[in-house]
């Protein structure tokens, strides 16, 4: 028998939030669900899987249920006003810091768009205007925001991308990509991620030039301040 799980008396939605609320936690198979909250196993699985029609709830390669994209989505387009309220400020530090044009990008669809930038004063420069749509097949923001997704996602991402699963595997591991010439001959670039609720990349600072002043390692010379700047736009975010 399900126990009661109080709140707001309608039955099938406490529920419902009782499982988002467990899977906050990491991945559960559904017998995990059921020890967590309680619900009997008929009604977890029915609901899961109807959480997992609606994209709150996922499935993780072991097939056990997680928290899916759309809570992201929600979350993301609330703190969308927080996210532009730093950007530019956080922009023009890092600019200043750097003598690079410095920008963030979120994924759109099957692209990604410039939502805010910050160019380099005067000199050459890699200008990306406010609102610029971008390939995910290429450049280093491309690769922050594919190197978390998950693995149907990411598979399909690749089969046209510049990069590969190594590349991505990488970034991951180190926290931050690099690209040189990679989305345009001549350009390079560093990002890190800027991460939202449940720690999820919502978004990606970077900092792009010529090589001849990036060099092709960028990321050994701007990697640290990239990071830094993609640290403190999370930390805001997280106080909203």
């Amino acid at each position: 028998m399900d126990k009661d799980l109080g709140g707001s008396g309608v039955g099938v939605l406490d529920k419902a939030i009782a499982i988002l609320n467990a899977l906050e936690s990491g991945p559960h198979s559904l017998a995990e669900l059921v020890a967590a909250t309680g619900i009997a196993r008929p009604t977890a699985h029915r609901l899961a899987v109807a959480l997992e029609h609606h994209r709150f709830v996922a499935r993780d390669l072991h097939g056990r249920f997680t928290i899916g994209a759309r809570e992201e989505e929600l979350a993301a387009s609330a703190g969308e006003d927080r996210l532009m309220a730093i950007a530019n400020p956080a922009l023009v530090a890092l600019r200043d810091a750097t003598g690079e044009s410095a920008q963030i990008y979120r994924r759109h669809s099957d692209s990604r768009l410039c939502i805010a930038a910050a160019e380099r004063l005067s000199g050459l420069r890699d200008s990306v205007p406010v609102g610029t749509a971008l390939t995910m097949q290429a450049g280093s923001a491309a690769q922050i925001l594919l190197a978390w997704e998950d693995v149907d996602r990411l598979h399909r991402a690749l089969k046209n991308s510049r990069f590969n699963a190594a590349t991505l595997s990488a970034v991951r591991r180190r926290g931050w990509a690099q690209s040189v010439g990679e989305r345009e001959a001549g350009v390079a670039s560093v990002s890190a991620p800027i991460r939202g609720p449940h720690n999820r990349v919502i978004a990606a600072v970077s900092i792009s030039g010529p090589i001849e002043r990036l060099s092709r390692q960028p990321g050994r010379i701007h990697a640290a301040a990239v990071v830094a700047t993609a640290a403190r736009i999370t930390e805001y975010l997280a106080k909203g």
